[in-house]
């Protein structure tokens, strides 16, 4: 749970930074983050969260 929270946390931020550096606009940031949503409430879920899991134990063993 705590690396999850880890990882929105830090995709919040770089969501920020992108959005006050004019590089996405606020309704594409949003429509991205609707997207996210859908795809976490859809059969995919469970598999994109043991790959995160996965991928943030690997960098973390470094």
């Amino acid at each position: 749970m705590a690396v999850s929270i880890s990882f929105v946390l830090l995709l919040a931020i770089v969501v920020v930074v992108l959005i006050r550096g004019g590089s996405v606009r606020l309704l594409h940031a949003l429509a991205c983050a609707a997207f996210g949503f859908f795809l976490a409430s859809s059969g995919a879920g469970p598999y994109i969260t043991r790959a995160m899991s996965g991928i943030t134990g690997w960098i973390s063993s470094f």
